[in-house]
């Protein structure tokens, strides 16, 4: 097994390495630009635009992979939903080009998708409960899902998740629970949506799964989330809590006082019991990873 990731400067994409070098699998880390994480060894990384045929040939050709974990995205869904063109290229044109890449090499394709993709209204979800998207970014991601579903080539594996969170090195975005963690140590004001309701996913449990998929060849949709679906000041307060912070300065507010160019689902989360029995997923719990976090 050759793994190509892609994303790999990202916080999944770092998790994702590590793993990979304690398993002494072959693989290839790709990211734009620079390696900018110490811990993968620059003989394994290569820069790579998503976005450039030519360079996903080159690398394509160059590493022949037999499985590509497709990390890479747009993720900011407000800027998405400002640049609804870039959020295209690279959510949608990125993922159709490494795909084609895949097919005429009979590679297995592993895609990362979102909640997001889901209204809301009705979660947490099942892999195969309708998608109604509200933003552009959701819209993109189900976009590039279908590229891969209205396909007669079956080997290919969409991985949903939500929330991802954990630490990494030289991340160009931070993460709810590193940032809720800064913010509360400096005893500010917080003003936390009581609205919106997530089940935050350890990057760690996320990279375990992207792995495992790729070594059982497990095909089609999997939620990967985490175990419990919190409200986002819920998770505030408990981030705050087990770190032994004050959390009286954390105050409630609706989502529609926050004027946020993208519409958000009110409440996700995933019903797990297909990623359990298929391919082993065990999540941590909150606690469990709050006590990884240095």
């Amino acid at each position: 097994m050759k793994i190509l990731v892609t994303g790999a400067n990202g916080l999944l994409g770092q998790k994702i390495i590590r793993q990979l070098l304690k398993s002494d699998i072959e693989f290839l880390a790709t990211s734009l630009g620079k390696n900018r994480n110490p811990n993968c060894p620059t003989t394994n990384y290569s820069a790579l635009d998503i976005t450039s045929p030519k360079e996903v040939q080159q690398v394509f050709d160059a590493f022949q992979p037999t499985v590509i974990i497709n990390t890479a995205a747009m993720t900011n869904v407000d800027a998405c939903e400002n640049d609804p063109e870039n959020c295209h290229l690279i959510n949608v044109k990125a993922v159709e080009l490494l795909f084609e890449n895949a097919k005429v090499r009979g590679a297995h394709f592993i895609h990362l998708s979102t909640d997001f993709v889901f209204d809301g209204e009705n979660g947490p979800y099942k892999e195969e409960d309708e998608r109604n998207p509200l933003s552009v970014y959701a819209k993109s991601k189900v976009d590039s899902e279908n590229l891969l579903i209205n396909q007669s080539y079956e080997n290919w594996s969409i991985l949903r998740t939500i929330i991802v969170f954990g630490e990494g090195e030289n991340l160009s975005r931070s993460n709810i629970v590193l940032w809720a963690k800064e913010a509360l140590k400096s005893g500010k004001e917080l003003t936390i949506v009581d609205d919106q309701f997530r089940a935050p996913t350890w990057a760690d449990d996320l990279a375990w799964a992207c792995i495992q998929t790729a070594k059982l060849n497990a095909q089609g949709v999997f939620h990967i989330g985490g175990p419990k679906l919190y409200a986002i000041y819920d998770l505030v307060v408990a981030i705050g809590k087990y770190y032994g912070f004050s959390t009286e300065a954390i105050k409630p507010i609706s989502s529609s006082t926050l004027n946020q160019a993208a519409k958000r689902p009110p409440k996700t989360g995933f019903v797990l019991d297909k990623a359990k029995s298929i391919l082993g997923y065990a999540p941590k719990s909150l606690e469990d990873c709050l006590a990884l976090i240095s």
